[in-house]
């Protein structure tokens, strides 16, 4: 049996989807990449290897069935989606509109829902099938002047769970991707920054803000060696559900579960205390162990 499979990445004209695209047409696959310009679709597809570029926005859903439909008609079946394609919006919760807050999320939730909407039907008639979204440590951890992004990650970290255990039993695995800093474009000219109105936050976010655009350029992460990561998790029997990716996500996940571990334990009695004296409040105190047990959530 071929090892061969085709993929489907949103975002090919840069950073992480750029390096995977190459990644994954060097070891022999077939790669549809999606792009915004015909510019972009020609690069693409000169590229060396079984390169397929499709123009697309993300956020026009009825192209996005279109494109998948397309491919899977003209090309065969998705093995692998990427749902790569989004972007950062840098700003203060307060300095941000609702306009702001609808296109990030339009971008990265609704599109990224959409693609795999789109793909899920055919890899659940056939079985098989491996659904990959690039989300962010941010979409696990939180910092200063990035409130609507990490609403965005959070929300798209929640729906990828949860459809990995709705999906497993028909042989497709769902992955989260959660990347730390890489040296992308995604703190440069990608990132959409809110003007600064409120000097009361100056002190804080001022700071912050020239970190990420000095630093930009010059982050830790390398795409190259993400992308290989990435393939070693298509090529798995039993991928993971979540992939933090560098050094700074680890570190800073772990320092941010732990925190929140903290703030579990020196509050769980009041947290138990919230429900009728017959029922899980004395379950709880009988075994703490349940605090951790990863599936709580099938139990009564």
């Amino acid at each position: 049996m071929s090892d061969t499979k085709t993929f489907l990445i949103t975002g090919v004209s840069t950073g992480l989807g750029r390096a995977l695209a190459r990644a994954a047409l060097a070891a022999g696959h077939r790669v549809v990449g999606t792009v915004r310009t015909p510019a972009d679709a020609r690069a693409f597809e000169e590229l060396a290897g079984d390169a397929h570029a499709r123009i697309l926005d993300v956020t026009d859903h009825d192209a996005v069935g279109s494109v998948v439909d397309g491919t899977e008609r003209d090309l065969g079946p998705v093995d692998v989606l990427v749902a790569n394609a989004g972007y950062g919006h840098d700003g203060l919760f307060e300095e941000s509109s609702m306009d702001d807050l609808r296109r990030q999320f339009e971008v990265n939730v609704y599109g990224t829902v959409a693609v795999i909407k789109a793909v899920l039907p055919h890899m659940r008639k056939r079985r098989s099938g491996h659904i990959i979204a690039v989300t962010s440590m941010g979409g696990l951890i939180t910092m200063p002047g990035l409130s609507f992004y990490h609403g965005s990650k959070f929300a798209v970290e929640g729906i990828l769970e949860t459809l990995g255990k709705e999906v497993a039993d028909f042989g497709i695995r769902v992955t989260a991707v959660e990347p730390g800093s890489f040296r992308t474009d995604w703190a440069g000219r990608s990132m959409i920054r809110a003007p600064r109105v409120i000097a009361d936050y100056d002190e804080l976010f001022e700071p912050l803000r020239a970190r990420r655009v000095h630093g930009s350029g010059r982050q830790p992460g390398d795409p190259d060696k993400a992308a290989a990561a990435v393939l070693r998790i298509v090529a798995a029997d039993q991928p993971p559900t979540h992939l933090l990716l560098g050094t700074d996500a680890l570190r800073l996940v772990q320092a941010g579960r732990e925190a929140f571990e903290r703030d579990m334990l020196a509050w769980a009695e009041l947290s138990a205390s919230t429900d009728f004296d017959d029922v899980s409040r004395h379950r709880l105190e009988a075994d703490p162990a349940r605090l951790s047990c990863p599936q709580a959530w099938q139990e009564p």
